[in-house]
């Protein structure tokens, strides 16, 4: 089964290297966002199975973005699960207190990354 992921950030670069990265396995089919109103659009129209959410973005930030996801009201919810370099154990406490499935730290290895999401997701 392939899992369709939704990427978001502002940074383009990383939105390459991301999309580069989970496209080289099969498993994965990848979409990316620029902010976190095109990650609302695109949660609307159904599809996704797994959102990887930027911190930190100008205008919306990934905090914000996900409060927004939820109250899409969407049935099941989307798992978002953030990436960024906030990674003390209190942040990320915070994160999936907020109900994220999980933090991927910043910077990432592409390498692993395919990887380190199907953990996020199996766990």
């Amino acid at each position: 089964m392939t899992l369709r992921v939704l990427y978001v950030d502002d940074d383009a670069d990383i939105r390459e290297i991301v999309a580069l990265s989970l496209s080289l396995d099969p498993d994965f089919a990848v979409e990316t966002a620029v902010s976190g109103a095109d990650a609302l659009v695109r949660a609307r129209r159904g599809g996704i199975d797994l959102i990887l959410l930027d911190v930190m973005m100008p205008v919306m930030d990934g905090r914000t973005t996900f409060a927004e996801l939820r109250a899409l009201g969407l049935d099941p919810p989307i798992p978002v699960a953030f990436v960024t370099a906030r990674t003390q154990a209190h942040e990320i406490a915070l994160f999936k207190g907020l109900g994220a499935i999980g933090v991927i730290a910043k910077p990432f290895d592409p390498m692993t990354l395919a990887r380190d999401v199907k953990a996020l997701c199996a766990s």
